[in-house]
């Protein structure tokens, strides 16, 4: 990592980065928290300033001729500005209008003893088998379950969904190999044609599904009379399967991580369990799984460390902003207890994470059912990261729970 701050590029960064970020943003906070890349985009690191640009109207997400630079005509480019993530209103309202109806309060709660019998079939597992890698055993099998059956993805094809999932949205990353590249085109091509078939059969046979609810919204439901075409509703099932799977198997990961690094936290959760909320909020803020957001600014935007020109692309580094001191004292230790807790780990604004509430009550049931029937929690090998700067995740975590 450069001791030299003027040596840094966020579109150059390296392995020793991705692995540990956090003395590197801490000096940029404190010292640019303004900074200008090389391209003349410009990366934030302090909580305020990424606050006010994801509540500013003035700031786009459309990255339609970003991504065209980026990635040239191929099939990353149309699943990406296809998505409801990298658009703005009008187009953002209504797809956003038609997955809300599946996301409700109404609606999780219903989702729940789904949820709990989900978690408690797979810890059943991990119990047989006393020694494994939570994240392949666990961790990215919860959200594959759940987001399949939201979906209706049937069984044959979910095995495959979290290395579809790595691959489109390691293609965001700042640095991307031309190989990669060619993994996350041939993943969107892949997924693409299996749910464009399932689309089909769904509108062939609207009756008597038992699982599928969210993409029957898409399908059948409609805002001031539009409904989405079959790219759209392929390109957003894409994104609900990103939006889902990684970050939910990332939290699973990052917060058993962390409570292998903390055991004096491990160790107040087993004996009040009834942290399990706050617990998960700060699972959130210390390690999120999406480190870094973008936006457009579409006019001048004043912040509090200065001004930023129209015209400008912006990184927003939601690792810095969680871990600010001026918002989180004492922000390197963690603190299962800590209220209040403004993260801002599900973004905030009109592009707020949609699951947002699906995953706090995922990590509530998982992270919360996990530790209580496993309290001897030991790592058994080396921990390997996934390889990706804006997501943080582990790729592998070796464990014993006996």
């Amino acid at each position: 990592m450069p001791l030299d701050l003027s040596r840094f590029d966020l579109n150059r960064i390296d392995a020793e980065f991705i692995e540990d970020p956090h003395p590197l943003l801490h000096r940029l906070r404190a010292e640019k928290p303004i900074f200008h890349n090389a391209d003349g985009s410009v990366y934030l690191t302090r909580h305020a300033d990424c606050l006010k640009v994801y509540q500013s109207r003035d700031m786009l997400s459309d990255k339609t001729e970003a991504f065209g630079e980026k990635f040239g005509r191929c099939p990353l480019h149309t699943h990406h500005t296809t998505s409801l993530i990298f658009n703005d209103p009008p187009y953002h309202t209504v797809v956003r209008r038609l997955i809300s109806g599946a996301f409700t309060p109404r609606k999780l709660a219903e989702f729940e003893p789904l949820i709990a019998g989900i978690v408690d079939r797979l810890l059943d597992r991990v119990e047989d088998l006393g020694t494994l890698d939570l994240i392949e055993d666990f961790a990215k099998v919860l959200p594959t379950e759940i987001i399949s059956f939201m979906l209706g993805i049937p069984e044959e094809h979910r095995a495959q969904l979290r290395g579809y999932s790595l691959a489109i949205l390691g293609a965001l990353d700042p640095v991307v190999p031309p190989e990669r590249l060619t993994e996350g085109n041939r993943a969107v091509e892949e997924f693409g044609a299996i749910l464009s078939d399932l689309i089909d059969f769904r509108r062939r046979n609207p009756e008597g599904a038992h699982q599928g609810e969210v993409l029957e919204s898409l399908i059948f439901g409609e805002h001031e009379g539009r409904r989405l075409t079959q790219e759209e509703l392929v390109q957003n099932c894409i994104f609900l399967l990103n939006a889902g799977h990684e970050t939910t198997t990332s939290l699973v990961g990052n917060a058993i991580g962390l409570l292998l690094d903390w055991p004096d936290q491990h160790r107040l959760l087993l004996a009040e369990p009834g942290h399990i909320d706050t617990a998960v909020e700060e699972f959130l803020r210390l390690e999120s799984p999406l480190q870094i957001g973008n936006r457009l600014a579409g006019e001048d935007i004043a912040l509090a460390s200065g001004v930023i020109p129209k015209g400008t692309y912006i990184h927003t580094s939601i690792a810095a902003a969680n871990r600010d001191p001026e918002v989180f004292p004492d922000p390197d230790r963690m603190d299962i207890t800590r209220k209040p807790n403004r993260h801002i780990a599900f973004i905030t604004g009109i592009h707020v994470c949609l699951g947002a509430t699906l995953a706090r009550v995922e990590g509530r049931i998982a992270l919360g059912r996990f530790v209580q029937r496993f309290p001897k929690l030991a790592q058994t090998g080396e921990r390997s990261r996934v390889p990706l700067a804006r997501f943080r995740g582990y790729a592998s975590l070796p464990i014993s729970v006996r």
